[in-house]
């Protein structure tokens, strides 16, 4: 990916998961919605989505993932073990989407199907990894009760949610390209501008 307006599209597209995990994380997590972090990666997997649809290049997603969590590091209070799921949602979904998606330009079941292992496998390797490998004390003390849970009873609402979030996601943002390529140089500088609202936004917001 040496294109560097590629980079901008990932880097837009991360802030603005990022962005949601600002407000509409404190908003969900603050209030004690239940199961607040299912309905966070819901709107992770449809923004990964529309991200794939216009660069769908493998490591994209996971690039897309590292700019979420830098930008939540950046404006939000440093909550380590969000910015490994955060990362490894990411991670997953390019796992996956490199293999099902790759050079794909229609909506199928593979989009679909891609969400669901993305959001199980995610889950999985978050918890495991953040429980036996970093050994965060609140996942410890939960042991695998905890991480079993969280994979098969999260991890499962979050695939069910994914399962339409991100054909929807994806076949925005094979259209959106079609229509930012008309205009390259109109698309590129909104980009700009929208990154630069964002993280603006994100500096009030945190």
């Amino acid at each position: 990916m040496r294109n560097i307006k590629n980079w901008v599209w990932l880097l837009l597209f991360g802030s603005l998961w990022g962005m949601c995990e600002v407000i509409a994380g404190e908003g969900l997590f603050g209030g004690r919605v239940p199961n607040a972090s299912v309905w966070l990666s819901a709107g992770a997997f449809f923004v990964l989505a529309v991200a794939r649809g216009v660069v769908n290049k493998p490591g994209s997603s996971t690039a897309v993932g590292a700019f979420a969590a830098f930008f939540k590091l950046v404006n939000a209070a440093p909550f380590f073990c969000h910015l490994l799921g955060i990362f490894f949602l990411g991670l997953a979904f390019d796992l996956f989407s490199s293999v099902l998606m790759k050079r794909e330009r229609k909506i199928s079941f593979r989009s679909s199907l891609s969400g669901i292992l993305s959001a199980y496998g995610g889950y999985a390797l978050f918890a495991l990894i953040i429980t036996y490998i970093v050994r965060y004390k609140y996942w410890t003390a939960g042991g695998l009760p905890r991480v079993l849970h969280h994979v098969f009873v999260s991890g499962s609402l979050a695939a069910l949610l994914a399962i339409a979030a991100v054909p929807l996601g994806y076949w925005i943002g094979v259209k959106g390209v079609v229509v930012a390529e008309r205009r390259p140089r109109w698309a590129y500088a909104g980009a700009i501008v929208a990154l630069i609202f964002l993280w603006s936004l994100g500096r009030i917001a945190g």
